[in-house]
């Protein structure tokens, strides 16, 4: 059985893997909607996103 201090590691490294850009792209549903994220990503769409 899991820990509170265990769950807790588990929900921060899980936090800090998340990439929201690779997520975005593997939603693209065709490659010319992949290649429109691509451009959106390239154009700065998500370089506000806080470093942890």
């Amino acid at each position: 059985m899991a820990g509170p201090i265990s769950k807790l590691r588990k929900a921060i490294k899980t936090f800090r893997e998340f990439d929201p850009e690779m997520e975005y792209l593997n939603g693209a549903v065709s490659h010319y909607d992949l290649e429109r994220r691509q451009r959106e990503i390239d154009q700065g769409r998500f370089r506000n996103r806080p470093q942890f």
